[in-house]
């Protein structure tokens, strides 16, 4: 599922516009992203959290010429699946 199908699914089952699906939809996301910019964790109860991990910089090789290349630090986002849905995925129902 992508975006644009989330917003056409939250416009069918709640019966709103398209447009105001789309308004809840982008808030929803940018505050996720601003929060996860901050630093802080976003939990989703019965469904899972998203942090930041932090890497160092390291010396790397490119893989084609051999050459040390420098990699700089990075942060990235990391999603840890919650029990409920987990638990939902396994079911054999």
């Amino acid at each position: 599922m992508n975006k644009s199908e989330l917003i056409k699914s939250l416009a069918e089952e709640r019966n709103i516009s398209v447009e105001e699906a789309t308004e809840i939809v982008s808030i929803f996301f940018d505050s996720m992203k601003q929060a996860l910019k901050k630093g802080d964790r976003v939990e989703i109860r019965g469904f899972g959290s998203f942090k930041v991990k932090e890497y160092q910089g390291y010396m790397g090789r490119n893989p084609k010429t051999g050459e040390s290349v420098l990699v700089n630090p990075k942060k990235l986002p990391f999603f840890r699946a919650g029990k409920e849905l987990k638990e939902f995925l396994n079911n054999s129902n």
